[in-house]
């Protein structure tokens, strides 16, 4: 999964694809790098971040949703936590709605996701973008996160969504510390319990950046790493700004885990 960033403030690519122009060229970019999602945010979800407004958000990813979906077949995923703006991309072409409050904090995103048939990605955050790292506690985060998608679980069912389009993704980053997200990252295999496919978000995360002391910038190997741990824990869907090389990453990563299974 590709990552464009349409925001001002991301914590990495923050301003560079602000413009209609650049966001375009980047989304070229990424599908000609290979990438088998793209995934469009109009807001950012950095620690700290403040909400926008609904128009803001529309204004920024209705036209690139739109020029992608009529020039492009990649599956296009909105990140959003708002249902009004998920059910007007799907209906200019996107098919995936991935909802970093993994549908609490827009009860009608239930709805929309049912109605559409859209494809789901449901995360654990603990609290909002604006407070999730004020020194996040947790007695045991595997077990902690488990519960929390058991608990979600449940009310998508109620919901009445295809349980076959529901993927989950244990929010590396939002509200967890350094040691949380390794955490995460080691024992991702206990996941697997709920069934579902599991995405991974590490590019470029502080976390990593905190362990090697570099920024955003000169994070690929840690980011690498972290993908390639995730993968061999269970991971099915990695999401990540650099598409080519991390491709290269995830082709090694999958030869060493499906060795042997020919046989």
């Amino acid at each position: 999964m590709g990552v464009l960033n349409i925001t001002p403030d991301s914590f990495s690519d923050g301003g560079k694809y602000f413009s209609q122009k650049s966001a375009f060229d980047r989304a070229t970019q990424i599908i000609e790098e290979g990438a088998d999602i793209i995934d469009i945010g109009g807001e950012s979800s950095r620690p700290g971040a403040e909400p926008i407004s609904e128009s803001e958000e529309l204004r920024r990813v209705m036209p690139i949703v739109e020029k992608i979906a009529s020039r492009f077949s990649i599956p296009i995923s909105i990140d959003t936590y708002k249902s009004s703006v998920a059910r007007s991309c799907i209906e200019i072409g996107a098919s995936i709605i991935n909802d970093i409050s993994a549908m609490q904090f827009d009860p009608k995103m239930i709805k929309v996701a049912k109605d559409s048939g859209a494809f789901v990605i449901l995360m654990h955050m603990k609290g909002s973008p604006k407070n999730m790292q004020d020194l996040p506690e947790y007695k045991d985060v595997i077990s902690e996160i488990i519960t929390f998608f058991k608990n979600r679980l449940n009310e998508v069912t109620l919901g009445k969504i295809d349980l076959e389009k529901i993927i989950i993704d244990p929010g590396i980053g939002f509200g967890k510390s350094v040691i949380h997200n390794y955490t995460i990252l080691r024992d991702l295999n206990a996941m697997n319990v709920l069934g579902f496919p599991i995405l991974i978000g590490t590019s470029r995360k502080s976390f990593i950046g905190k362990t090697l002391n570099l920024p955003e910038s000169e994070r690929f190997e840690g980011t690498a790493a972290s993908v390639t741990a995730a993968i061999l824990n269970g991971a099915r869907i990695v999401r990540v700004h650099d598409i080519k090389k991390i491709k290269r990453v995830v082709s090694i990563t999958d030869s060493i885990k499906d060795v042997g299974r020919e046989l």
